[in-house]
């Protein structure tokens, strides 16, 4: 195998596939990138039998062929080359990887120990990436980071005709976004449990317009795949039944609150300097006024008052200042709407307008577990 091709380009492409790679793989191999040269340009894959990615440029290619060689090496060695084109050829076990005056030589991993990449699921429909990445980020925050619990570090995927919910929750706090997409079979309903840090990852990589496959399966079959721009990427489907979220949705609410998002933010971030691990931002919202309190006047404590409607009684709910600055963050309107019950039960936050009424961000909403307050 021998190929010249741009640095900038093929160091994009390894870091890309790379990715995906596994830290501490279970045998040697699952650590390679496998390179492939053909008439029709170069190839790059990885694959842990869990998540596989592959990413297809354009190259000159003198000689096909296909190597196995160790990829975090190779994405190391790319990014650090000079911005000159670079030339792979293979000699016996070795890649020899020359740019200008650097030269490398690496050694070869047993390409035929490894495993093939599974087939791409059948095309479900189309999306436009930065709407994907967008929602995907926004209801990746409430995901699960313990991996005891997979069911809750994967995001909730449904389908039903040309609307896409997702939904990820870590028992502390949910997050639920809609989006529109072109399905391949009009009336579609599919449902998925993906996990979050996959798609995430998968999402915010893709430019254009993406293609979303989803296959069920059973018996740990089901799969996702994720193709745009000469680039796709599946993930094997979490197993479980995820939580029935939409219960847990208020079906009312009795108090209505709008607060300039950025200075709601700041706000939050200050005076939760003080709170020490695990306590609470306190919320009072009265007519015209939020006053935020952290700490107790035995140690630190920080109070600030900003400007904020209120429709509804006068409430006062206490919050885990991380978990709010993450439902406040994956906003993307000017304004703030938190809906309340009683300060005991959850509140919901969306996007809102500066004269109170639900904005264009009401698509997308952040569910909180509030703190109770001693006393």
């Amino acid at each position: 195998m021998k190929f010249r091709v741009d640095r900038d380009v093929l160091a994009e492409a390894v870091a890309w596939t790379a990715r995906t790679l596994p830290v501490r793989p279970p045998v040697a191999v699952l650590a390679g990138m496998l390179l492939e040269a053909d008439e029709n340009g170069l190839a790059l894959s990885g694959f842990d039998y869990e998540i596989s990615a592959r990413a297809e440029i354009s190259a000159d290619i003198a000689e096909h062929g296909r190597v196995l060689v160790s990829g975090r090496l190779l994405a190391d060695i790319c990014k650090s080359l000079p911005a000159k084109p670079i030339d792979l050829s293979v000699d016996g076990t070795k890649v020899l990887v020359t740019c200008g005056s650097a030269r490398f030589t690496l050694l070869t991993l047993p390409v035929e120990d490894y495993p093939a990449l599974p087939d791409m699921p059948t095309r479900s429909g189309t999306v436009a990436a930065d709407v994907l990445a967008h929602a995907v980020a926004q209801v990746a925050v409430a995901a699960g980071r313990d991996d005891t619990l997979p069911i809750l570090t994967g995001i909730r995927v449904e389908v039903e005709g040309d609307t896409v919910t997702l939904a990820a929750t870590d028992r502390y706090r949910l997050a639920v976004r809609e989006f529109g997409w072109k399905p391949e079979t009009p009336g579609a309903s599919l449902q998925a449990l993906v996990p979050a840090k996959t798609l995430a990852d998968a999402a915010k990589s893709m430019t254009g317009e993406v293609e979303l496959s989803l296959s069920a399966g059973t018996g740990g079959a089901g799969m996702i795949g994720l193709s745009a721009n000469g680039r796709r990427t599946t993930s094997r489907l979490l197993e479980g039944e995820f939580p029935k979220y939409r219960s847990l949705l208020p079906s009312e609410s009795t108090s209505f609150a709008t607060v300039e998002t950025a200075v709601f933010l700041d706000a939050v971030r200050r005076v939760s300097l003080v709170a020490e691990r695990n306590t609470p931002v306190r919320l009072n919202f009265a007519p015209g006024e939020l006053v935020l309190e952290a700490g107790s006047g035995e140690e630190a404590s920080a109070t600030e008052a900003i400007e904020a409607q209120l429709d509804g009684p006068e409430i006062a709910i206490a919050f885990n200042p991380t978990y709010l600055v993450d439902g406040l963050n994956a906003l993307d309107s000017s304004h703030a709407r938190l809906a309340f019950t009683t300060s005991t039960k959850p509140a919901v936050i969306t996007g809102g307008s500066a004269d109170g009424e639900a904005g264009s961000g009401a698509d997308y909403r952040h569910l909180l577990m509030p703190v109770r307050l001693s006393g």
